[in-house]
């Protein structure tokens, strides 16, 4: 499946970021920007809970695809700040009591904020009119609807989002120009925007940093030319192959991995920086999961020195951080022992990729995981929990 970047306007950031052509616009939101005030609900556009505002007006972020709305000005419930409309709203649904168990709430308060702005003559009929397309199922209503009238009978504040024209971009499953889609190779990173296409360390502050140094067999020169070349690299690790040619340090790739008894495919892309004179380097990448809805980003550094025995010596050093259902085998205790077992497969492939010699296994891209790493890795934590007995 293609993988294709979508620069948006999000609550007034400038944001890229990886999107499949099936990938709608709420997940987006949801997924590759953490903004997950917006709802998902039926997921068919008929609850209201996922509505956004995209270019000021109101659509269900479930049925959207995020690359027809590429280049548009997208609104969440997170984006309103100190909206003066939103503020009064906020308070007037919580005096009438329009919110319970809140899931519906970001929902009806986008769908408000454009009843206000838009029917400022609405009576009681009317809003619940304009309010059909949104479901509670805690409320009644009543609440919401003596909320808003009470917002639109009492001076309301000036919007600070001006309502579009019935008009516009092609919202949902219409077709969008090939001009849409930013091609993957070309990006380069958009410093000052809010989680822009690639991770970075500061984006990882909250992620789980791993520190490692291994020994290869191998003359640094040698280990040194296979470092920086990243097609080269990924035939090191079981269950990664690239997809095409890197092409000025970014490049797509895949990586098949079993973590117990899930399996997860990462598709993503990453950027490799090296350094000939310090022979130091930095690989940063993202991939999702399309099955279990996973996101795998981390960046790694690396330095390549010479050792007391005058072979080569690599100091790694990663950050990384997964969401989703694969996130509950993330636990850092497990994920390292997983790691140093890959670590040292990936150590003798390097030391043979570098010497001339034949790859462990003969070359064959292995899926990384299986049951055996995953039990053998966690009995491994067990025994030295309990001090090794």
């Amino acid at each position: 499946m293609t993988i294709a970047n979508v620069t948006l306007e999000v609550n007034g950031c400038t944001v890229t970021g990886s999107a499949e052509p099936r990938t709608h616009l709420a997940d987006f939101l949801r997924e590759e920007l953490l903004l997950t005030g917006t709802h998902l609900g039926c997921e068919q556009g008929v609850c209201g809970a996922c509505t956004v505002m995209v270019d000021g007006r109101p659509v269900r972020s479930c049925i959207t695809l995020a690359i027809s709305c590429a280049n548009a000005d997208v609104t969440t419930i997170e984006g309103y700040g100190d909206d003066p409309l939103m503020a009064r709203l906020r308070e007037s649904f919580k005096l009438h009591h329009g919110l319970q168990c809140g899931y519906c709430t970001p929902g009806m308060l986008a769908t408000a904020y454009d009843i206000v702005r838009r029917v400022p003559d609405a009576d009681d009929a009317e809003i619940r009119r304009q309010l059909s397309g949104n479901l509670c199922r805690c409320t009644g209503y009543a609440g919401i609807v003596a909320a808003i009238a009470d917002v639109l009978a009492n001076d309301p504040p000036a919007p600070q989002l001006k309502p579009a024209p019935r008009v516009h971009r092609p919202i949902g499953s219409e077709t969008v120009a090939p001009s849409a889609l930013e091609p993957i190779d070309t990006v380069t990173s958009h410093t000052g925007t809010q989680n822009g296409n690639l991770p970075t360390r500061q984006s990882l502050k909250s992620g789980v940093t791993l520190t490692r140094i291994l020994n290869l067999d191998a003359p640094v020169a040698d280990v040194w030319k296979i470092l920086k070349n990243p097609e080269k690299v990924v035939t090191c690790i079981p269950g990664a192959h690239m997809d095409g040619e890197a092409e000025g340090g970014h490049f797509q790739g895949v990586c098949e991995v079993s973590v117990g008894p899930m399996s997860a495919t990462f598709r993503g892309m990453a950027a490799l920086t090296s350094d000939d004179d310090a022979l130091t380097g930095s690989v940063v990448g993202k991939g999702n999961d399309g099955l279990s809805r996973s996101t795998l980003e981390g960046c790694l550094d690396f330095a390549l020195t010479q050792n007391d025995i005058g072979k080569s010596q690599i100091s790694l050093e990663m950050i990384y951080r997964l969401n989703g259902p694969l996130a509950q085998f993330g636990r850092p205790a497990l994920v390292a022992e997983i790691a140093d077992r890959l670590l040292a497969h990936i150590t003798v492939s390097l030391a043979a990729l570098a010497t001339g010699k034949a790859l462990p296994g003969g070359g064959r891209s292995a899926k990384i995981g299986g049951f055996s790493l995953f039990f053998g890795s966690l009995f491994s934590v067990i025994k030295k929990a309990f001090g090794g007995r």
